[in-house]
């Protein structure tokens, strides 16, 4: 019985830390030099160099979690999230281009507006 909860604490440690290495090697692959290339290059005009565009029509994307904006920009490719200018510039857009956007507006500071 002791032994069945050792094996089980194990495994459990064992799958998050694997789970948790995926992760990081993942994050890690994401070139956030090339994402601000490509953020000069293409998202600027909209969101800002740093994601938090002065405009309220446009989304603060700075400080985001970058899997959410990694997902943002594939459903957008893909026509799972419906809006034609972003469908537009997601379509140019590579799987490592998408990371890398991702990777540099996560890594800007977030602001936060708070509107009464």
């Amino acid at each position: 019985m002791m032994m069945a909860k050792t094996m089980k604490k194990t495994f459990v440690l064992g799958f998050f830390s694997l789970t948790a290495l995926v992760a990081a090697g993942t994050a890690a692959a994401a070139d956030v030099k090339a994402g601000e290339a490509k953020v000069k290059a293409v998202c600027q005009a909209c969101h800002g160099v740093d994601g938090n565009s002065q405009n309220a029509d446009y989304p603060k994307l700075g400080g985001q979690y970058p899997d959410y904006l990694a997902k943002a920009l594939r459903d957008y490719k893909s026509g799972a999230r419906k809006n034609p200018i972003m469908a537009a510039f997601a379509g140019t857009l590579s799987t490592a281009d998408i990371e890398n956007l991702a990777a540099y507006y996560a890594a800007q500071p977030a602001v936060v507006v708070t509107t009464h």
